[in-house]
């Protein structure tokens, strides 16, 4: 069965008209506690409040462990995959952020979706700059956990057994 995107463009060039509007709203995902020290044995950040369950439920204020920041962030091409697809790219890279904050702490087990708006398109040789504000919300919660401005360049054409 082949998933269904919230949008989809048979070329890149397509989005341009899509400025300013949601792209679509990725599936839920757990953010569990294997997650979170995976995610500290790969960074080598094993502050207490993320690794430590019992510590935590003792001092944190959170009285658990909470995900890193830049574990949340790092999910989202996860999502931004999830939400859109454009027939004619072959490759997509990470070009930066030009801002993130972290609003509310990411409880251990928390559900995570992303809301993906496109804000900005730059046409360049071979593709385009795209601009997106990702608002990551935790299931049950108002406030987000993180609000990024993400920047990826998506290039086209056609690369056979892709």
């Amino acid at each position: 069965m082949q998933k269904a995107f919230s949008s989809q463009f048979a070329h890149l060039k397509d989005m341009e008209d899509h400025v300013g509007q949601l792209l679509g709203i990725s599936e839920w995902v757990t953010i569990s506690q294997d997650k979170i020290d995976t995610f500290a044995r790969a960074t080598e950040d094993q502050q207490w409040i993320h690794t430590d369950p019992e510590v935590a439920k003792i001092h944190s204020p959170y009285g658990t462990t909470i995900a890193h920041g830049f574990l949340v962030l790092s999910l989202a091409p996860r999502f931004i995959y999830e939400v859109y697809k454009v027939d004619d790219v072959i490759m997509g890279v990470n070009y930066g952020l030009d801002k993130v904050r972290f609003p509310s702490a990411t409880p251990v087990d928390s559900e995570l979706r992303a809301h993906v708006t496109l804000t900005g398109f730059e046409p360049m040789d071979e593709g385009a700059k795209l601009m997106m504000n990702i608002k990551f919300e935790i299931k049950g919660q108002e406030k987000p956990c993180c609000i990024a401005d993400f920047i990826a360049m998506a290039m086209t054409g056609q690369v056979e057994d892709i």
